[in-house]
């Protein structure tokens, strides 16, 4: 049995998620692959069903956002799930690295590779951020400690994933890694960043940029205030508005978080001192990171 499954949520990408589904199926290191399809309207579904017959496909009848992977992991049968987007492809040897790392060391739950965007193949804006991340690790880590991921980029051990509740339904999409990566942290798994482990990302044109800038201001904020200590969120909250421009956009996202008051409230759980204490120490570099302006 393979170390990793491959699991790629998509929607209505049909043409990008062919050309994924064709890079990663022809890897070396290929593993099995998931895809799971949110109710697309560009014929997805019967397209990967002709094309990639050796794929499962798990068509649904609405768009899960991000708890699509949820889905599919409920099949995963190995011991870690690795998360592609239709947009990003995982380079030849990478898979096997990150399985790799998560077999050597059992106490980490989840390791992110590098992106490099296409066409250029330049760093992800947010790499130096990850090569310099200041949250303390353990001396055997083989790599810098996170406290959050991009799942298109990450490689999870399975039953942490799970342990941890995947991702929420509650943020839907947009920024939803940071809440699962808290609440990994919080169990007591480590995070951690592998520049050996290469993702190419061809970011896509089929999205709509206000949405996506929307979703990912509620999701910190919702995220700051159902994981950390009051001041802590009250910061965070301030950081986020004063980086967002100020429009409708920006307005409407808040009015969402502030909306979802009551039930943020009810499952509201503190991260342990020691998890905070690492985002603490972020708060500086995210303060001052050209990679986290709300624009769009």
């Amino acid at each position: 049995m393979f170390g990793t499954t491959v699991v790629i949520a998509t929607h209505e990408r049909r043409e990008e998620l062919l050309r994924t589904l064709g890079h990663m199926t022809a890897l070396p290191d290929a593993a099995p692959i998931i895809v799971v399809d949110n109710a697309s309207r560009d014929g997805t579904a019967p397209a990967v069903r002709r094309h990639f017959p050796e794929v499962e496909l798990l068509a649904q009848d609405r768009n899960l956002g991000a708890c699509a992977r949820n889905v599919a992991v409920d099949r995963v049968r190995t011991q870690n799930v690795t998360f592609c987007d239709d947009d990003t492809r995982w380079q030849p040897g990478s898979l096997r690295r990150a399985t790799e790392l998560l077999d050597r060391h059992p106490e980490i739950g989840a390791v992110m590779g590098r992106c490099l965007v296409e066409p250029d193949l330049v760093e992800d804006p947010l790499t130096p951020e990850l090569r310099s991340s200041p949250v303390p690790a353990p001396h055997w880590l083989p790599g810098p400690a996170l406290l959050s991921v991009m799942a298109g980029l990450t490689t999870f051990r399975t039953s942490a994933f799970r342990e941890a509740g995947g991702f929420s339904e509650r943020l839907w999409l947009g920024g939803e890694e940071e809440l699962l990566a808290l609440d990994l942290a919080a169990r007591g798994w480590w995070l951690c960043w592998s520049p050996d482990v290469v993702i190419h990302h061809a970011p896509s044109r089929a999205r709509d940029p206000r949405r996506r800038r929307g979703l990912g201001i509620r999701n910190t904020l919702l995220t700051a205030w159902l994981r950390r200590p009051a001041g802590s969120a009250l910061r965070r909250t301030a950081q986020v508005l004063r980086s967002a421009p100020k429009d409708r956009c920006t307005a409407a996202a808040v009015l969402e978080a502030l909306r979802s008051c009551r039930w943020v409230l009810r499952e509201r759980h503190v991260v342990p001192a020691e998890v905070e204490r690492g985002l603490r120490l972020l708060e500086e570099p995210q303060h001052h990171s050209a990679a986290r302006r709300y624009v769009g």
